[in-house]
Parts: structure tokens; C-alpha cells; sequence
């Protein structure tokens, strides 16, 4: 087949042409790699002469390399349009207002065939016809504060939202939802926590692992859970709102600065680190794991307090690690670095003199574990008291990422390192606990009898 169409400007037309089938068709192609069934798309403005591509049955699109395929068969034809349906979503005096500030993450969305880009939608008309559930829920109105991969957020974007997150809140709603790529979720979720204090309202980050263009897309149903929270919820906190188990069947609720996004690809990604989540929800209801959260009021009285040091960096250790890791971060004027230690929350000897004329330069340093459950205890070891004595400071059991961006946030407060200690080692947003619950650290080990029969049993 390769040499067939060797001369071709256009071999992926040719085939097509050779075939008889059509763009949108849907059909059975035999290739040399295999048998596939699904629907021949547009090429987008990127993609290459010499593949085909096809969207599978399962919703997952491959391309077909020209010179593999034997045959096409085509078994049907119909153009799609791939727009969201626009309606204009309904007013009611009676629900609740909510808004929804966009920052990039796809909520709900259409496929780009032209580009082959994921276009979230994002128009309340759009949302509306895409997730008509949400007009029995509460009023949305949205805004798109900016639209970024996750991985690109940073100060410019948390500053931002965390002062639209004030204007909201004086004008009255009665709940924020900030739709957001999972990748970086959780770091956005903390520095919100210590930007936008003492809120009255829910404030309730979401998004996808799949987008809506995929059938096994959590979009929409993780879209409806953040809403009903904000609507509904007493919770008056950053909370973060994603899939549970793997299934359909509830969200959780997981505070800001306790969560973390644990697996590159599941739908149940979040996990609530060294504690419990705050809440399920669920279509029907919002089911409390704990009492001893911030609930909500009918002020208006947030506390919104942007500052940010951006020359703070955080390091993980590894064994071997040089001194000129630290160094470097001297070097280039960085006031404060965060360590993800080892065990207890070590370094080697090597990394001494470094962190030594870090404590001389001024520069803020924490500790805290790699291990992200437990707490830093740098008491216990001869290591630990020795890092003590070079000015490293126990971070007590915070995440790295929110030692990171709290660390960040007290340094573009003030310069007196002990006004940044207290800052730092003061609670704020749950950052911090006294003890880490029985069920606060659960990690099943699968294959062992004990956990397979326990699997077994919940298994659907």
C-alpha cells in the first residue's frame, strides 16, 4: 500500500479515494497491525498526510498509519456536528446564584477538528445544553478569568482569581465554582486557601480527567457536584470536588490544603493526605465526614491578601544529591526553598555547607517529608538536630506543594524570618494538624489475600 500511493501529494486521500469512503464515515478497517471499527475525522491543521485518523467505538481516536491499511469498508455515513447546543439557561428567584470562574480547564467540551483541540464550553447557554441538570441546582452566571493549561498557572492566575473571588463575594453569591486543570489543582487549591481567608460562601475547584468528548468522561457529573456544593453545601471553605471511587457513584469533598492528585490518569485521581475528606455529594445530597469545618454565613466579611514571593523553590532530596542544588538557589537571590526530606526529614552531610550559607544569606528553609504522610520529627535522629542547627525549620506534616506556595505567600508578607516562622507553623486552613487520624494514612496493597478478599466484597 505504501508504494501504491508513494507518489501521491496526499496519500491518507488517496486511500480514501481508493476505498470509496468518506470523512465521517463510519467503518471496518483492516491494516496490517490489526482489525478497527469507528469513525474516519477530519484531519486537524497539524496532523500529517500520512495517517488516518479514526475514533474508536470506546471514544479513544488513533491514527492509522497509510501504508498499513489492506481495506476499508464503510458501514454507514452521517456528518456529525460536534457544537454544544446553546439554550438559554433559566432564571429562578427562588435557587441560589452561583458563579463559575473559568481558568482553563475543560468542564465541559467539544472536540476542534479543525485543530484537533479540546474547546470547553463555557457560556452559561453552552453549559446549559451541554449539563441541563445545573438549572435545577442554582442561577450560573460564568466568567473567564483566563484560559491555561494547568501546568502554566502560577502567581499572575492565583492572584487574579483570588481577587475575583472577592468581587463575587461582595456582590452576594452564595457560592464560587472555579473550573481547573487536575495536573495543578492542588497547589491552586492551597495558595487560595491562604489568599481568600475567613470566606462565607463555599469556594469549590473542579474538573476532568477525561474530557466531554469521551464516553467515559467525569465532566459533567463532577460539574454537577461542585455546583450542588456551592449551592447547598454549609461548607465555607476552598474545597476541592472530583470523582470518588472509580464508579459513578459520589464525589468528594477534599479541603484545599490536605489534597493532593495521586494518579496520572484515574477518575478517582485526589486523595485527602494524612486525614479524612470533609464531605461526599452526591446528585440527591451532601453527606458530612466531619464537623469541624468552616461553615457558611450571610457576611460578606472575606479576607482577600495576595501577597507572593516568587523566588521560593522547592527541592527533593535524593541520596547523592549535590550541594550545588542549594547553592544555585543562593546564587539566583531565591529567599526561600522548601525540602521534601527523607524518613523524618533528612538530607546527606554533603548538603551541610550549603544550607549552612543559606542561614547565613537569610533565606527561609522548611522541611518537610517525601513521604507526604506523617510528620516531620527532626528531633529524634542526630541529622535532623544537626539541620536544626543550620536553620532548617520542621514544616510540621504539610504537603511539600503547600509548605511551597505557603512559604511563598508569608514572604511576600514581610522579611523578618521569625514573623515568617510564626506564619508558617500557624494554622491556617487545615494546612496543619495535631494528629494524623487512625484513617488518615490508608494505602492497600493489592495481590495480598487480606486486601482481594476486602475488594471482593466491594467490588461492582
Amino acid at each position: 500500500m505504501e508504494e501504491a500511493y508513494k507518489g501521491y501529494r496526499d496519500p491518507a486521500l488517496a486511500v480514501l479515494k481508493e476505498n470509496k469512503v468518506r470523512v465521517w464515515s463510519d467503518v471496518e478497517m483492516d491494516t496490517s497491525r490489526g482489525n478497527f471499527k469507528g469513525i474516519i475525522l477530519p484531519r486537524s491543521e497539524t496532523a500529517d498526510e500520512r495517517h488516518i485518523v479514526l475514533k474508536l467505538h470506546n471514544g479513544y481516536n488513533i491514527g492509522v498509519a497509510v501504508h498499513t491499511i489492506r481495506q476499508i469498508r464503510e458501514i454507514s455515513y452521517k456528518k456529525a456536528e460536534y457544537k454544544i447546543p446553546e439554550k438559554e439557561f433559566p432564571y429562578d428567584p427562588k435557587k441560589p446564584n452561583v458563579k463559575l470562574l473559568g481558568t482553563g480547564g475543560t468542564i465541559a467540551s467539544r472536540l476542534d477538528y479543525r485543530t484537533g483541540a479540546v474547546i470547553p464550553a463555557f457560556s452559561p447557554g453552552e453549559l446549559y445544553g451541554s449539563v441541563p441538570e445545573l438549572a435545577d441546582i442554582c442561577n450560573l452566571e460564568t466568567e473567564k478569568l483566563y484560559g491555561v493549561f494547568s501546568e502554566n498557572m502560577g502567581p499572575e492566575q492565583w492572584i487574579a482569581t483570588a481577587e475575583a473571588i472577592g468581587r463575587e463575594i461582595e456582590k452576594g453569591v452564595q457560592g464560587i465554582v472555579i473550573g481547573h486543570g487536575t495536573d495543578v489543582m492542588h497547589h491552586t487549591a492551597a495558595i487560595l486557601s491562604f489568599m481568600v481567608q475567613n470566606s462565607p460562601v463555599p469556594i469549590v475547584m473542579v474538573g476532568s480527567q477525561r474530557s466531554s468528548d469521551r464516553p467515559s468522561s467525569d465532566a459533567a457529573l463532577n460539574l454537577i457536584h461542585a455546583v450542588k456544593t456551592t449551592a447547598e453545601s454549609d461548607i465555607a471553605e476552598t474545597l476541592v470536588c472530583m470523582f470518588g471511587p472509580t464508579s459513578d457513584q459520589y464525589g468528594i469533598l477534599h479541603r484545599g490544603t490536605r489534597v493532593r492528585k495521586m494518579h496520572s490518569s484515574y477518575r478517582s485521581t485526589f486523595r485527602t493526605i494524612g486525614d479524612i475528606p470533609l464531605a461526599l455529594v452526591d446528585r440527591e445530597k451532601i453527606t458530612p465526614l466531619r464537623s469541624d469545618y468552616k461553615r457558611r454565613r450571610d457576611d460578606r466579611d472575606v479576607i482577600i491578601n495576595t501577597a507572593f514571593e516568587e523566588k521560593v523553590s522547592i527541592v527533593y532530596y535524593y541520596p547523592n544529591m549535590k550541594p550545588d542544588i542549594i547553592d544555585s538557589l543562593i546564587d539566583n537571590g531565591y529567599r526561600g526553598i522548601v525540602i521534601a526530606g527523607t524518613g523524618l526529614g533528612h538530607v546527606n552531610k554533603p548538603v551541610y555547607p550549603a544550607l549552612k550559607r543559606a542561614q547565613e544569606k537569610g533565606i527561609a528553609v522548611y522541611m518537610t517529608v517525601q513521604t507526604l504522610w506523617g510528620y516531620v520529627q527532626m528531633y529524634v535522629y542526630e541529622t535532623g538536630r544537626e539541620l536544626q542547627q543550620l536553620g532548617v525549620v520542621p514544616a510540621a506534616n504539610m504537603l511539600p506543594e503547600v509548605a511551597y506556595v505557603k512559604l511563598a505567600w508569608a514572604l511576600g508578607q514581610t522579611d523578618d524570618l521569625a514573623r515568617v516562622k510564626e506564619i508558617m507553623l500557624t494554622p491556617i486552613a487545615g494546612e496543619i494538624t495535631e494528629r494524623e487520624p487512625y484513617n488518615g494514612y490508608l494505602i492497600y496493597q493489592g495481590g495480598i489475600p487480606e486486601v482481594e478478599a476486602f475488594l471482593r466484597k466491594i467490588k461492582r
